[in-house]
């Protein structure tokens, strides 16, 4: 399974509204991110599903995703919300057929810092700190198959998953 865990691009400043789960994506912010969702749609990217956080810039982004044509399949899910932890994703994501996982690009549109230490889980097992994924930027990992995980006793893409892709939007423009 390929893994990509997209950063929303760049938000209202914080304080403008009252929850910051309504803050859009600015002008510069919709217009990079469809700079950034068209540059991915010509290096031939296709996700097969595309789950974003209900927070308002978050969803815009995965919007302008299915817009580009990046992917069809778009469902919203509070697991994504800032400061989430990844266990609760990684039990939704271990109820799939494994059939359905196997091939699958999975595409997740959320925050920071949860993209940063969700991609250091995956990879080396632990929150470390020290990544961090830009407004609009991409990380994508490699999960292992399927077939050899057990969550949460045996084998888990936690410490498993290979990092093969890590850009900010400026290498994308």
């Amino acid at each position: 399974m390929e893994l990509y865990l997209i950063r929303h691009g760049i938000a209202v400043e914080r304080g403008i509204y009252d929850e910051d789960r309504d803050r859009p994506l600015t002008d510069k912010g919709i217009a990079r991110t469809q700079q950034v969702a068209q540059r991915l749609q010509t290096l031939g990217l296709q996700f097969d599903w595309i789950l974003t956080s209900p927070f308002c810039r978050a969803s815009q982004t995965a919007q302008i995703l299915i817009e580009a044509g990046l992917g069809e399949t778009l469902e919203t899910s509070e697991l994504l919300e800032p400061d989430r932890p990844i266990e609760p994703w990684l039990n939704w994501l271990s109820a799939w057929p494994p059939a359905q996982i196997q091939d699958c690009r999975l595409a997740l549109v959320g925050h920071e810092p949860n993209w940063g230490d969700w991609a250091e889980q995956l990879i080396f097992g632990e929150i470390r700190g020290h990544l961090s994924i830009k407004k609009a930027g991409i990380v994508g990992l490699s999960l292992p198959p399927f077939e050899l995980l057990s969550w949460p006793e045996v084998r888990s893409p936690l410490g498993t998953s290979q990092l093969f892709w890590l850009a900010p939007p400026r290498l994308l423009l």
